[in-house]
């Protein structure tokens, strides 16, 4: 990685790191508060012991034991408030850190979904789930020791090196020397251990999409036997993520080890030269005694800091990793005044005009035009089909009546309000899309069928359904309305989903709808429900088929030929296969096939 794009990940890391953490501002200060009082009272004891030994136990000798007795209460009292005050501040600094991955987590999945269509077809699914799953784990780990072993370790430290300097400056001075190689040695953990935790994360991002694709596509995987080619291809990238674990494992056991180095030295060090100076009698036993727990415990603190250096760099590299999701600004913006439609009146009568006017689209900067200067109204209340190749650009004309994308130039307009200027609520009310894969999610028809209006009653859901004509087959299922559907609806047939999908319209009642031909991976008699179930969705609603079987065509008031992006014919079915031109040319090759 590149100067540039390691202080951009720097960057990205400490914005996001900012955003978590001001709201909870006063809630980490209390922490901080509860950890100084912790650390306080640790510090006391070996101060009470040293003064037991120099002075209480003298005084034991000639009878006198209440100065023993009250050190080793206080020593006591201490104790007890320092677990005291540990156990709150736990109890308090982990639910800041729940709190803290439940608003990363949410607020990374709420970017991801809100980011237009553009976004989810350039980023693979597998990335996504690896910033929202592991990346997010690594936070996890980090702040499950980490707001413990930061605030105690550094309070400890500081503590510490104020009272051996208080204590004996000269003993206190090989302890401070020894802090030179122990921040060179952490300096070089900071650079090594960042740079391994990024090839980590990056490896384990390969992982995570392999196996969401491999699982996503399965039928294709069995259907073409690329079983044991997939599991070759996962073994390659888990080998990578293997190697990026042990060198990242490696860096942290150097730097552990150093750290107990310096520290046993520390303590050889301290003891020579304490037993010197009590030898000259330049320090008391007690001193000694008080400097050496002392000494224990810095380096019990050093060595959380290393626990906490190593499992922060793992979260600097995942957090580096999801904010480059933050980064990617939405192609299609919701308006920062939006504008609402005219109202509907007359049951709607008269709404759902549509224009496109000198609508020009490619689907990115060096890509070819996909629609050139495409100029159309669409009457209120009709059904527009769009016939061409493949390519043409029908599903284009869709995505942009629906917003997935906005024009390159031009506009696109609704009751004649453009589609820029509407509020995402007031756009998803009122245009509909039925895809030729209805997706269902886990969860009962009920649910299903209320995705676009949650808070539907039951009465008018199922009204919803009985208006489509799938009352029938979803009362007749085990739960009825309450019989979960599984992963993509697998237990129903094509048919019953586009009905589910049919009721969900219904049920939204909006002013457009859009069908990505609807019925094509269908047999006749399910055809037929779909198309009965059609003419009750669309009557009294503007319509866009985008059409590629004769049935489908039968039942729109005007057809669009769309040839290169643009509309080369245009009017009514009967019209167009009289005027012997490109569409009549598709109505005899769609006689051909239905005859054959």
């Amino acid at each position: 990685m590149s100067g540039r794009d390691d202080g951009r990940s720097r960057a990205r890391r400490n914005a996001l790191l900012r955003i978590l953490l001001w709201p909870k501002r006063r809630r980490l200060a209390a922490a901080t508060a509860l950890a100084l009082v912790e650390n306080l009272c640790g510090l006391v004891s070996p101060l009470l012991i040293a003064a037991a030994i120099d002075r209480g136990v003298p005084s034991a000798s000639d009878g006198r034991w209440m100065p023993l007795l009250g050190f080793t209460s206080a020593a006591l009292a201490a104790g007890l408030t320092t677990a005291t005050v540990k156990y709150c501040f736990l109890r308090y600094s982990g639910s800041i850190a729940q709190d803290l991955l439940f608003e990363l987590r949410h607020r990374a999945f709420a970017h991801v979904m809100g980011q237009p269509l553009a976004f989810h077809e350039s980023y693979p699914s597998g990335r996504v789930v690896a910033r929202l799953s592991s990346d997010v784990e690594s936070v996890e780990e980090m702040l499950e020791m980490g707001l413990d072993g930061l605030f105690s370790a550094l309070f400890s430290m500081v503590g510490i090196l104020t009272v051996m300097l208080w204590l004996d400056q000269p003993m206190a001075a090989v302890v401070v020397a020894l802090f030179v190689p122990l921040y060179a040695l952490t300096r070089w953990f900071r650079h090594r251990s960042r740079q391994a935790y990024r090839r980590t994360r990056t490896a384990v991002e390969g992982v995570v999409q392999h196996t969401v694709e491999a699982y996503n596509g399965i039928r294709a995987v069995q259907a073409f036997r690329r079983e044991e080619t997939n599991a070759q291809r996962l073994r390659e990238i888990d080998t990578s993520y293997a190697a990026a674990r042990a060198d990242a494992g490696r860096v942290s056991a150097a730097f552990s080890g150093g750290v107990k180095l310096i520290g046993n030295l520390s303590l050889v060090g301290l003891l020579t030269l304490g037993v010197y100076r009590i030898d000259q009698g330049r320090l008391e036993l007690g001193t000694l005694t008080a400097f050496l727990l002392y000494v224990h415990r810095l380096y019990d603190p050093i060595d959380e800091l290393a626990s906490f250096a190593n499992a922060f760099s793992a979260a600097s590299a995942g957090l580096e990793k999801i904010g480059a999701l933050f980064v990617r600004h939405p192609t299609v913006a919701e308006p920062e005044n939006p504008v609402a439609l005219p109202p509907a009146g007359g049951g709607r009568a008269g709404t759902g005009a549509v224009r496109f006017e000198g609508v020009h689209f490619r689907y990115g900067e060096q890509s070819r035009p996909v629609l050139s200067g495409v100029d159309l109204t669409l009457e209120p209340g009709r059904t527009v089909a769009l016939v061409g190749t493949t390519g043409a650009g029908k599903s284009t004309i869709a995505k942009l009546l629906a917003r997935l994308y906005d024009p390159t130039t031009g506009r696109v307009t609704l009751d004649g309000v453009e589609l820029r200027d509407l509020s995402d609520a007031e756009l998803h009310s009122s245009v509909s899309m039925i895809t030729q894969e209805s997706f269902l999610f886990s969860g009962s028809v009920a649910q299903n069928i209320a995705l676009g209006r949650p808070d539907a009653s039951r009465a008018e859901i199922r009204s919803a359904a009985e208006a489509v004509g799938a009352d029938g087959f979803i009362s007749a299922l085990p739960d009825g309305y309450d019989t979960d559907v599984h992963k993509r609806g697998t237990g129903l047939s094509a048919g019953q989903r586009q009905l589910i999908a049919m009721a969900r319209v219904m049920l939204t009642s909006p002013r457009v709808v859009i069908l990505d031909e609807a019925t094509s991976s269908m047999d006749t008699p399910s055809e037929r429900a779909v198309h009965e179930a059609l003419t009750r969705v669309l009557a009294g609603r503007t319509a866009v088929i985008i059409a590629h079987r004769l049935s489908t065509v039968a039942i729109a008031d005007r057809v669009l030929v769309i040839e290169d992006g643009a509309v080369v014919e245009d009017g009514p079915p009967e019209e167009l296969r009289e005027a012997g031109g490109r569409f009549a040319d598709m109505h005899q090759g769609w006689l051909a096939a239905t005859s054959a």
